[in-house]
């Protein structure tokens, strides 16, 4: 599915330079690098475990360098984030920071610069001009919500294969229709009332005399799957209802555009919110579910969730896919993706169901009930053999341990809750 594409014509040339007027005048996200002091934003793709893990298979080693290229990086919350987790651990590599706005570079330096991040490069420029400005090879590219705005996303995405180190992989997101329910319509009516080609500010103050008198009927005033256009001050709305090329992919799409390019997912994320099954637990139906194949279970789980707003995925390669640790292995060390064990097991109910939220929709997983003594032994530190010693001097058998284990493990990796440590 795609909404406003580009096709050489003038009016596509007037696109991308709206398109670059927008992101000077109003760099997106608006940060205060100021702020870097009190926070650090959190999120995928490009979370270290993350990569990691779905990338890496929990196999690279901690002290291989790790070079990133984070192309189209706006004012840096993916670049920022990366880069603090790999000077956090010690990790060594670099961070290059790629886009075509000085503004939005300015910016995100900024915050490298309050943060004493050492380990970041910006250099200003765009997928079309890779060879030159960031010829690689990168073991691992970020391009988060770029493709979805290029006048040819197959070549953009191309362009970045092209500069993929061997047995490396990217974490990208584009936008998705149905949770985005309300957006292309207003899109549509913003584009007669403000056509492209005027003065951003001026499409601005369209855009904000609309909403001040949007119907209560609108689709848009019905979707809570995100909330730019009201909290994300002028940059949020600007990018949101008047971006010049906005397409959205729908699941079944996202992979098409991943196969013409070579490359093949490793990761959805999170895998549990592409299982039908979580939502529809009928029997019968999930009898049904089971017997699809797999990207049409994941097309019913995007048609029947509706929340869907963005797809994220870890993706390499489909002739390198992905090799991971054995997480049953005695050896092998698991790690919480961010939330402490502790505070994951308190978050169960009576009845061992983890409150688990994919955007707007809320759902309950269930967890054997020895989750809640193991999951505060999770602490990077102990191997599987480690915590299965310690259960056992609690009376849980090393059998007992391997099965119940096995479900834990899986049923958290598929949330992305409980990961595996790189070796180090």
């Amino acid at each position: 599915m795609t909404m406003h594409e580009g096709d050489g014509s003038p009016a596509h040339d007037a696109r991308d330079a709206g398109l670059q007027a927008q992101y000077e005048q109003y760099p997106y996200p608006a940060r205060d690098p100021r702020e870097e002091k009190d926070r650090l934003l959190i999120g995928s793709p490009s979370h270290l475990r993350e990569i990691d893990y779905w990338v890496f298979g929990a196999m690279r080693p901690q002290s291989t360098p790790l070079r990133v290229l984070v192309a189209g990086c706006g004012t840096g919350d993916g670049a920022i984030m990366l880069a603090t987790h790999m000077a956090r651990a010690g990790r060594g590599g670099e961070v290059l920071c790629l886009d075509r706005s000085p503004r939005a570079l300015e910016i995100a330096r900024g915050r490298a610069e309050i943060r004493g991040l050492g380990n970041m490069r910006f250099v200003r420029g765009d997928l079309s001009s890779l060879a030159t400005v960031a010829p690689g090879p990168f073991d691992y590219i970020d391009c988060c919500g770029v493709l979805h705005h290029l006048p040819d996303p197959d070549a953009g995405l191309a362009a970045l294969e092209g500069v993929l180190a061997p047995g490396g992989g990217m974490g990208l997101m584009v936008y998705a229709p149905y949770g985005r329910t309300g957006v292309y319509m207003l899109q549509d009516a913003l584009e007669r009332l403000a056509p492209v080609d005027d003065a951003p500010a001026r499409r601005l103050d369209v855009a904000r005399r609309v909403m001040r008198h949007l119907p209560a009927t609108a689709w848009l005033r019905q979707n809570v799957n995100f909330g730019d256009h009201l909290s994300g001050g002028d940059a949020g709305l600007y990018d949101l209802l008047l971006n010049p090329r906005d397409r959205a992919y729908d699941i079944t799409a996202f992979h098409a555009l991943l196969d013409r390019a070579g490359l093949a997912a490793a990761c959805l994320m999170e895998p549990a919110r592409y299982d039908p099954a979580l939502l529809l637990p009928d029997p019968r139906l999930r009898e049904r579910i089971a017997g699809l194949p797999e990207r049409a279970r994941q097309a019913v789980a995007e048609d029947v969730a509706g929340n869907m707003a963005t797809h994220v995925a870890y993706v390499r390669r489909a002739c390198e896919p992905v090799k991971r640790a054995d997480a049953l292995a005695p050896g092998a060390v698991p790690v919480m993706r961010e939330i402490p064990g502790l505070e994951l097991a308190r978050m169960m109910g009576p009845d061992d169901r983890l409150p688990f939220a994919f955007g707007t929709l809320q759902v309950a997983v269930a967890l054997p009930p020895q989750a809640r003594g193991i999951l505060p032994l999770i602490d990077g530190e102990r191997t599987v053999g480690d915590i299965a010693a310690i259960m056992e001097t609690r009376g849980v058998s090393a059998s007992r341990f391997a099965r119940v284990w096995e479900q834990m493990f899986t049923t958290l990796e598929s949330l992305n809750r409980v990961l595996l440590r790189a070796p180090r």
